[in-house]
């Protein structure tokens, strides 16, 4: 290509590229949208540092990016792309859709996240969306979104508790987490039920994993040269 086309210009067709690592599910998505007149896929690729290489090239108007790839996975992507290629807006075309996984692929940079049960006619009206930079997300996503930034803020852990976390996160017992702090093991037990509360679990791993989710874990350097 010498240039980018104006999307939705005169004549000219939205230039995407279409990334994911199944074979099948490409496949289907080209085969989807190759009848469309508006739309034309100047590219295909089955992983991040690929569909990289295709954004440099061609310069799309839209990525169709996967979720999870090899080598680099749709996130990575995400960020990388648009960082470096802002004029190519990402649309998120995957099957998952936990809060954790939308979170992320918004948060790197997505205009877009949809569900691969989306029709062709629902692909097509996002694919010129998110080239016109509107936000695009599937029904069952933004009902997931709203509900989430309806639920009540969470209350934010005091110094404490956030050393108690990072000590559980190192795989320190509750003896071990009294000593490097210097407090009793009752008073680490009291720490944990609050932060379990706090996280709304019920046991270390998944006290870690939710932590790790919501950035709220910080690694000590140093220290008192525990593990």
């Amino acid at each position: 290509m010498t240039g980018r086309r104006s999307a939705g210009a005169p004549g000219g067709a939205i230039n995407i590229i279409v990334v994911d690592d199944h074979t099948v599910m490409r496949a289907g998505v080209v085969a989807l949208l190759a009848s469309e007149p508006t739309i034309e896929i100047v590219g295909e690729a089955g992983e991040g540092r690929a569909a990289l290489e295709l954004v440099e090239r061609y310069e799309p108007d839209v990525a169709l990016v996967d979720l999870r790839m090899p080598v680099l996975d749709g996130v990575a992507t995400t960020s990388e792309i648009v960082a470096r290629f802002p004029l190519t807006r990402v649309l998120i075309l995957t099957t998952y859709d936990t809060d954790a996984e939308i979170e992320r692929g918004v948060e790197a940079g997505a205009i877009g996240y949809l569900l691969k049960d989306t029709t062709r006619e629902q692909l097509v009206d996002a694919i010129h969306a998110a080239a016109r930079g509107e936000t695009v997300l599937a029904p069952r996503v933004a009902e997931r979104l709203v509900a989430r930034m309806r639920q009540p803020a969470q209350a934010p852990l005091t110094a404490r508790e956030a050393d108690v976390l990072n000590a559980v996160a190192d795989g320190l017992t509750n003896a071990e987490i009294g000593r490097r702090l210097v407090i009793s093991e009752a008073t680490v037990k009291t720490h944990l039920l609050r932060l379990f509360a706090k996280l709304d679990v019920n046991d270390r791993t998944r006290a870690v994993v939710v932590a790790m989710e919501r950035g709220l874990l910080r690694r000590a350097s140093g220290g008192d040269g525990s593990r």
